[in-house]
């Protein structure tokens, strides 16, 4: 195995032949780098995407800080090589090495990865060969780290799951000190009695501790626990209350995706948009009290010199102090001459009072998220917006000053008609018009349209995919309509929505086709340049498995899904109850100001108002 010196001379001698060098060399302002040969527990943090899109991922920005911060433990950060840099680093045999000690990822103790969209799943294949770990947790030794994994795809873990020791299920803040304290203890530990402890943790689900069984037509017969009985469900863990936000961000030697500093202001949400993963897996809301927001743009920018900063959360506009806020951020932008972001607002709280807090904001482009333009798909997927509400919203826009407006909808929801796609037509020329009106013809509208994707943990996840030949027709029947009206279209490959159908409601047996895939080629499937398609075609096919079996094919309530041991506090009784509501377009009105029984405050015995809110 090589050290450190030989990866840095690698390094030396081969970077001038590489596309953007800076991605691997470590040593960007911020960075912690401690002396390894101290007693620590060494993480490597891995992102299975490019150096310039995990830079910026707020979920390892976090971990970085919190474990950094502690006296008995480093966390080193590792990202997916570009394709000349693999090609590199294979013919010099050098293995995958961390950014700030150039040591190898197998010399770690753990290795943690961030996977936020199945379209990663190969990319952390291809990152485990390249640092010689085996890639399935059966074929692991007692010299190999613990692999662990995090994020949203991890929310149905099934079809990664021989190659993940542990994955978390939920948020890291606090189980990760748990995880190192674990670790610490148990040094003398064999490699499994280490795992076995980790697993014992509330939120930590150990794979090969789950028999799962099957039905002739292929369904899910059951799911057991076979090291404990008692423990059936692995529950997602939540933070009651959210730490201080992280304000010392590494800031980048070359030029990435967001170079920005983003404050999280809220996390959950309360809508209940019934297609909206991470609105039901995020659950309940909790806010930052607005000082500690101001104090943290501040101290951001004054420890990073960035120039932007994005508030984020599902839904910025929904802070209850939301205004109060952003007068606030104004006075710091003028005092500290930078610009922010909003990237989450809501037509419903787009509000005279908040439009006057930013009438000083740089005009860029202004996203809407309406989804759907027919009261009657509204209803069913429980975003009940008004036109007028929309109209009135859109006109306040333009008169404060932005040209360029973007609206996003969602097409294939259930039981969706072509009047309904039809409906999205006229909203959006009659938007246009408002625009041209209102600023003589210099308004700009883009309309991105996706395809529904029936997620896991939301009342959709029984619903099939719509098929190839409808979603045909009604992307035609958009685009065509709005062609010459000078509005600019744009909607995903059908491939792609398949790809992400598959992943993320598939079972155990797609681990054989993940591996499959990634022995071809397949690497970096979120770009769309590199998506081959047909390879998956035929992975599935050598592996003889349907993959229509996980994408088209309706379920009924009763059936045991392959993310049912995975419990994220919401009762499956509330999603199929939702999912029925659907069905006959009722509405759900916003939990905050009346409970509906999701199953959160029983699950986790809280009051979800009193979390909600720290003081302000």
């Amino acid at each position: 195995m090589k050290n450190s010196d030989s990866i840095t001379n690698f390094l030396d001698t081969s970077l001038f032949n590489i596309q953007k060098p800076g991605r691997y060399v470590g040593g960007e302002f911020n960075q912690v780098k401690k002396n390894w040969g101290d007693s620590f527990i060494k993480i490597a943090l891995a992102f299975p995407d490019i150096y310039d899109i995990g830079l910026s991922n707020l979920g390892l920005t976090i971990l970085y800080d919190i474990i950094n911060k502690r006296k008995d433990a480093l966390a080193e950060r590792v990202y997916a090589p570009w394709n000349d840099m693999e090609a590199a680093m294979r013919k010099k045999e050098i293995p995958l090495f961390s950014l700030e000690s150039r040591k190898p990822i197998k010399d770690f103790d753990l290795v943690g990865f961030s996977i936020p969209y199945e379209t990663l799943d190969t990319n952390v294949l291809n990152m485990l060969d390249l640092s010689s770990i085996p890639l399935r947790a059966i074929d692991r030794s007692e010299t190999d780290p613990i692999i662990i994994a995090g994020g949203h795809a991890c929310m149905n873990p099934e079809p990664m799951h021989a190659f993940i020791d542990l994955f978390i299920i939920g948020e890291g803040e606090e189980i990760i000190n748990e995880i190192i304290d674990i670790l610490n203890t148990s040094k003398d530990f064999s490699r499994d009695q280490r795992i076995s402890a980790l697993s014992d943790l509330p939120g930590i689900y150990a794979p090969s501790h789950f028999q799962i069984s099957y039905n002739n037509d292929h369904s899910i017969n059951g799911i057991k626990n076979i090291k404990d009985e008692s423990r059936s469900q692995i529950k997602r863990r939540f933070v009651k209350v959210l730490p201080p936000p992280v304000t010392d961000f590494l800031v980048p030697n070359i030029s990435i995706i967001h170079e920005r500093a983003a404050i999280e202001v809220m996390r959950g949400c309360s809508r209940g948009c019934r297609f909206c993963q991470a609105g039901m897996i995020t659950r309940p809301i909790r806010e930052r009290p607005v000082a500690e927001v101001l104090e943290a743009v501040k101290s951001a920018v004054q420890k990073t010199g960035y120039e932007e900063v994005s508030l984020l959360s599902l839904s910025t506009s929904d802070h209850s102090r939301i205004s109060e806020m952003l007068v606030g951020i104004n006075q710091l932008s003028s005092e500290m001459q930078f610009n922010f972001s909003l990237p989450s607002l809501r037509i419903e709280t787009f509000d005279d009072q908040l439009i006057e807090t930013m009438q000083g904001k740089k005009k860029g482009n202004f996203t809407l998220a309406p989804e759907a333009a027919s009261e009657r798909i509204r209803q069913s997927i429980n975003k009940p917006i008004s036109d007028e509400d929309l109209f009135s919203t859109v006109e306040k826009i333009f008169r404060m000053g932005w040209k360029n407006l973007k609206l996003y909808f969602m097409i294939g929801f259930p039981g969706e008609e072509l009047e309904d796609v039809q409906k999205i037509i006229d909203l959006c020329l009659q938007v246009n018009k408002i625009g041209k009106d209102i600023l003589r013809g210099r308004a700009e509208i883009h309309v991105s349209i996706n395809t529904l994707i029936p997620k896991p943990h939301t009342p959709f996840q029984w619903a099939p995919l719509d098929t190839k030949e409808n979603v045909d027709i009604k992307y035609r029947l958009i685009n065509d309509s709005l062609r010459r009206s000078k509005i600019k279209v744009d909607w995903p490959d059908y491939q792609n929505s398949l790809f992400e159908a598959w992943f993320s409601r598939g079972d155990r047996k797609l681990s054989d086709v993940i591996e499959t895939a990634w022995k071809k080629g397949a690497r970096f499937d979120a770009w769309q340049d590199k998506f081959d398609f047909s390879l998956w075609l035929e992975a599935f096919e050598e592996n003889g498995i349907d993959p229509y079996f996980y994408s088209h094919r309706s379920r009924e309530t009763d059936e045991i899904l392959p993310w049912d041991h995975i419990n994220i506090g919401v009762s499956k009784k509330y999603l199929i109850n939702e999912y029925v509501r659907s069905t006959v377009y009722e509405n759900t009105s916003d939990c905050r100001f009346l409970c509906h029984g999701c199953g959160i405050q029983t699950e986790y015995g809280i009051d979800c108002g009193e979390i909600r809110m720290r003081k302000q």
